[in-house]
């Protein structure tokens, strides 16, 4: 099976399968995608986001605030908090730095200094919840990788979702407890560094997504996005590795679910049963 780590399933709906976002994942699912974690970008996602997982087994999701998002007044720690207990995210973000307009349209995107202290709280929330953090950061690295060894807990880690720096940026993250999480973007003709990082980070610390409905892989570029494609990134991961693709997806799902712990099934009645004979439960 294959898991889409990272998908904008509040977004999407209007995007996919005329807008018929129980069609889109069941098209996922046609390709063996089993299990999707919706980002929030807002506090004001977390509800709408809780809704589609209720309505969907196979739909987990996240309580954070994306770095580039405009708000009248910054989330408190314990608000940050109170939103992902309360809907049960099992991570919070998406949060980060992205400081790729801050020259170009500065008046458009939160300062340096509100998007650090914003990253902050959601980083001392994770700790606090012991919940993994996912993590956007584009032309940030030192104060990403600063931020994150002050304030995260390797215990609990997280990811880079949608990667496109440096094999050194990754190493370090993985260094700190960290995931590294490929999008579409490694399909693209022009992405030889990112299929390079895809060699050499050990298998265990990937993770695969879409971003859909953003950033369509290969063949698909220039369409919406949806999490079925997810199974485009796998096959040029595992071509750039030499590995079968069945690999890439097992090693893949099992990193998702030793991430995030909350994101994993119920086990049947059997094979509870199954667990407690054997002194594991």
């Amino acid at each position: 099976m294959f898991v889409d780590s990272h998908c904008h399933l509040d977004r999407l709906a209007s995007t996919t399968h005329g807008g018929n976002l129980a069609a889109t994942l069941e098209a996922a699912r046609a390709r063996d995608v089993r299990q999707f974690l919706a980002i929030a970008v807002t506090l004001d996602d977390v509800p709408v986001l809780a809704r589609i997982g209720r309505e969907h087994d196979d739909v987990a999701i996240t309580a954070g605030v994306h770095p580039l998002q405009l708000l009248e007044r910054e989330p408190e720690i314990e608000s940050i908090k109170e939103a992902a207990e309360r809907f049960g995210a099992v991570a919070i973000g998406e949060c980060g730095l992205d400081y790729h307009y801050l020259d170009k349209t500065p008046d458009r995107v939160p300062s340096r200094e509100v998007q650090c202290e914003r990253f902050r709280r959601q980083l001392v929330a994770a700790t606090e919840l012991e919940l993994p953090v996912i993590v956007h950061t584009r032309d940030a690295r030192e104060d990403t990788l600063t931020l994150i060894r002050e304030h995260s807990d390797p215990a609990t880690g997280g990811v880079l979702h949608c990667f496109t720096e440096d094999l050194e940026m990754a190493r370090e993250a993985v260094r700190h407890g960290f995931y590294i999480s490929l999008s579409g973007i490694v399909t693209f003709r022009n992405a030889e560094s990112l299929r390079e990082v895809a060699r050499r980070v050990p298998l265990d610390r990937l993770l695969i997504e879409t971003d859909s409905p953003y950033l369509a892989p290969v063949p698909y570029r220039g369409k919406p996005n949806e999490p079925a494609w997810v199974v485009e990134v796998a096959e040029c991961i595992a071509e750039a590795r030499s590995i079968s693709v069945d690999e890439v997806a097992m090693q893949t799902t099992a990193n998702f679910y030793r991430l995030f712990r909350g994101a994993a099934p119920e086990p049947s009645a059997e094979t509870r049963d199954i667990l407690a004979r054997a002194g594991l439960v």
